[in-house]
């Protein structure tokens, strides 16, 4: 594959994943500032911000199911339309949300309507994010699978900071105007920048693994059968490694939206100041830890994260607690932006490495979604539950992230290390023979 051609297709992978996250995680940042008092409107603040986290968590248990409609498509039909099909359902749900009458307009109706959409979201990212990833680590030379693989991880954090930046700018605005239409404007803007992602995949091709599958006539009729069937060991693996990549990171980039500026006092902008800047620093490290983890291997890159997010778990919560903007910056820095990237640059590839291309689109797909849903979804709400119950100690909290970190590196201890030169022979041999028949 030449230089254009590569760099095509890592801006398709990376574009659109970034467009869907951004779309995505608007909707986390506003259900802890505005969906809360607007849509899901209640006496008591804190029961009305458990539900509207609550709405967040349900687009996290139906994220599997659009991963298994999409991946079936991505594993019998092709990568490449199957991202094209995600990215249009997107769109369309996150700019009905900006035209969306509130509570007070409509009633129950409202929240009825945001959940819907929602949920159309969650079908969406369900079937996005694995297409994005084996568009990447299919295209990629086996020596540079680890740094392939980290671009679509990057489309995370980038729809994250868009995100955040547009909710930043937005809340420059006089808290009436904000809360009467600039909460919207992200949400119908959105729409040009789907726009645009749909060009940017509508110029690239097949991947040459999924044309080898197809040419070889083993395309599996039910991909959902054939990997819980052969692969849920696999499945089940990938469930548990995601557990702290995807908690710790909904702790440190949504809770604490909320768990700083109403429990700790500090100001939104500051609180969103952090997070930005924390995303930044680990959209820059993705890339170099995925080219790292090429030379040393993924399993060495992800215990390595995994054990540190253990250990910050109580420096994390200690330093917030000093009231003190600039160790609020760093704490979130440390932990989003440093220990967090070298778990998520290598998690994709990870599991791409341990699927069979028959399945890999369902297999991956099915492992993070899962593992998503139960775990990443409901951290926020799981985290707001722990304070309520232990009179606003951050004690439970940290020892839930101790716990997501146990959990996932139990599941990877059964991981052998992928990034050996004899996987990535074999891999690029299997190619090479299938693409021949």
């Amino acid at each position: 594959m030449d230089k254009k051609q590569t760099r095509k297709v890592l801006t398709a992978s990376l574009v659109g994943s970034s467009i869907e996250w951004f779309d995505y995680f608007l909707y986390g940042t506003m259900a802890a500032l505005v969906f809360n008092q607007l849509f899901f409107v209640n006496e008591d603040p804190t029961v009305g911000l458990m539900l509207a986290y609550a709405s967040f968590a349900l687009s996290f248990f139906i994220r599997p199911f659009g991963g298994i409609i999409f991946s079936h498509i991505g594993d019998r039909i092709g990568r490449k339309k199957t991202l094209v099909i995600t990215l249009s359902l997107m769109g369309f749900a996150t700019f009905a949300m900006g035209l969306l009458p509130t509570y007070q307009a409509i009633g129950v109706a409202a929240p009825i309507l945001l959940i819907t959409l929602r949920l159309i979201q969650g079908l969406g990212i369900g079937g996005e994010w694995g297409g994005a990833l084996l568009l990447a680590t299919e295209y990629a030379p086996p020596e540079r699978r680890g740094f392939f693989g980290s671009i679509p991880q990057m489309g995370v954090t980038i729809g994250m900071v868009m995100g955040t930046l547009a909710l930043y700018l937005m809340t420059l605005l006089p808290e009436a105007a904000f809360m009467s239409w600039g909460w919207r404007v992200p949400f119908i803007l959105s729409a040009f920048l789907v726009l645009f992602g749909l060009w940017i995949r509508k110029g690239i091709d097949e991947t040459p693994e999924f044309k080898a599958v197809k040419a070889s006539g083993e395309i599996p009729k039910l991909p959902i059968v054939d990997t819980l069937k052969y692969h849920w060991r696999e499945v089940l693996i990938a469930i548990g490694a995601k557990v702290v990549e995807t908690a710790p990171f909904y702790i440190f980039g949504t809770f604490v939206v909320s768990y700083a500026t109403t429990n700790l006092e500090f100001s939104r902008t500051a609180t969103l100041a952090a997070v930005m800047i924390a995303t930044v620093i680990t959209t820059i490290l993705i890339p170099i830890m995925g080219a790292l983890s090429d030379r040393v291997g993924r399993k060495k890159m992800y215990v390595t994260g995994a054990v540190a997010m253990g250990l910050f778990a109580f420096p994390y919560f200690w330093m917030l607690q000093q009231g003190s903007v600039l160790l609020l910056i760093v704490a979130t820095i440390i932990g989003l932006g440093i220990i967090w990237a070298p778990i998520t640059a290598v998690l994709g590839t990870m599991f791409s490495e341990i699927f069979d291309a028959k399945v890999r689109y369902t297999g991956v797909t099915l492992g993070y979604q899962i593992g998503a849903a139960l775990a990443g979804g409901t951290a926020p709400l799981v985290a707001t539950f722990l304070l309520a119950t232990f009179d606003n100690s951050y004690v439970p909290v940290a020892l839930y992230i101790v716990l997501t970190a146990v959990i996932s590196l139990l599941s990877i201890w059964a991981v052998k290390d992928l990034s050996g030169t004899q996987k990535q022979e074999k891999t690029a041999t299997l190619v090479t023979e299938e693409s021949r028949v």
